[in-house]
């Protein structure tokens, strides 16, 4: 099986039932997740060798990770144990017109702690197809910015390809923050999920001209993304028209060799879960780029698994690519000159 690395913070995630506010509830239900960590285990049900690479304390609350991963088939050889804690969120779910919110509880996390010097980059990154990670690991310490860059530069040197989402998240760090940690990693960087606002708040690229469709800005934005880095061999990211929390349309979107691909819009009615969603569309592209599929059906496949993950609970995708496949349908995703 082709081996896949992905690097980040996995949490403890408690939520409300449906109707109740985080302030008026007495029960949660429990569940574990974080961006990379998503990734790996939508990975793992797509048939790869995922290794997970993470730091979580030696308690009862670790072993609850180590449990939802291996449950997952996603290898633990390099979640280091150590620190005091693991990282915590809420999540007020949404419903019609209430938004779902969410609450942080992760500074001084064991994972905010983890240093290079506690991993073997060399070990973990040899032989793999892929090495993803994103924007919210550098939000956390300096000292995993430190870290993201040495392992973008490992990856490189080893001839793994390297995944980065800009993941932005304002609760965590400003823009000019986030742009001046997120700009060192992409000279390094082959496969980058981003889109308009990324471009405009993050990198500084000129806004559009506002006669132009929502394609076609989005076209413009990685046009001038990749003269600015021209080792970006691919670029995603998806339109989502929020109708109410439970209803949504998704399109994808992929950008490969000076062309935009796009998917059919998946009108997701009655939502389960949407926690997660971005994550198995990233899953969805890296699956097909490391199995070579053509950029149309790529991007259907992607937009694809992010549809079904909203039709589940927890924070990951419980889906196999056959399922994926099978629900995509053979038609090729549109392209967009």
């Amino acid at each position: 099986m082709k081996k896949i690395v992905t690097l980040g913070e996995i949490m403890l995630r408690l939520s409300t039932h449906v109707g109740e506010r985080l302030s008026q509830a007495d029960q949660l239900s429990m569940h574990y997740g974080g961006a990379e960590a998503n990734v790996g285990v939508s990975l793992s049900q797509f048939g790869f060798d995922v290794y997970f690479v993470s730091k979580v304390p030696n308690n009862a609350l670790g072993k609850a990770v180590e449990r939802h991963l291996l449950s997952n088939g996603v290898h633990i050889d390099y979640l280091v144990k150590g620190g005091e804690r693991l990282g915590t969120y809420y999540l007020e779910t949404g419903i019609g017109e209430r938004s779902a919110a969410v609450t942080y509880d992760r500074k001084f996390s064991s994972f905010s702690h983890l240093t290079v010097e506690e991993l073997d980059l060399e070990a973990i990154l040899s032989e793999a197809e892929v090495f993803h990670m994103s924007g919210i690991t550098l939000a956390l310490s300096p000292n995993l910015r430190e870290l993201a860059l040495l392992a973008m530069k490992k990856a490189k040197e080893l001839g793994v390809k390297t995944s980065f989402d800009f993941n932005y998240r304002a609760s965590l760090w400003s823009q000019e923050e986030a742009s001046l940690a997120i700009k060192p990693l992409l000279p390094y960087t082959d496969i980058c999920f981003c889109g308009d606002l990324d471009a405009i708040y993050l990198l500084g690229i000129q806004q559009a001209d506002d006669v132009l469709s929502k394609t076609e800005k989005l076209t413009y934005y990685y046009h001038e993304i990749q003269k600015r880095y021209p080792n970006i061999q691919f670029m995603s990211s998806t339109f989502r028209t929020v109708l109410s929390a439970s209803d949504n349309k998704l399109q994808g979107n992929h950008y490969t060799g000076g062309t935009l691909y796009q998917s059919k819009e998946h009108h997701i009615s009655q939502i389960v879960d949407r926690v997660g969603g971005g994550d198995a569309f990233a899953s969805g592209v890296l699956y097909g780029i490391v199995e070579q599929l053509p950029p149309g059906q790529l991007i259907s496949f992607a937009t694809a698994a992010s549809a079904l993950k909203h039709t589940v609970h927890g924070d990951a995708n419980a889906f196999s690519a056959e399922e994926v496949l099978k629900f995509a349908g053979t038609s090729a995703g549109e392209i967009v000159r």
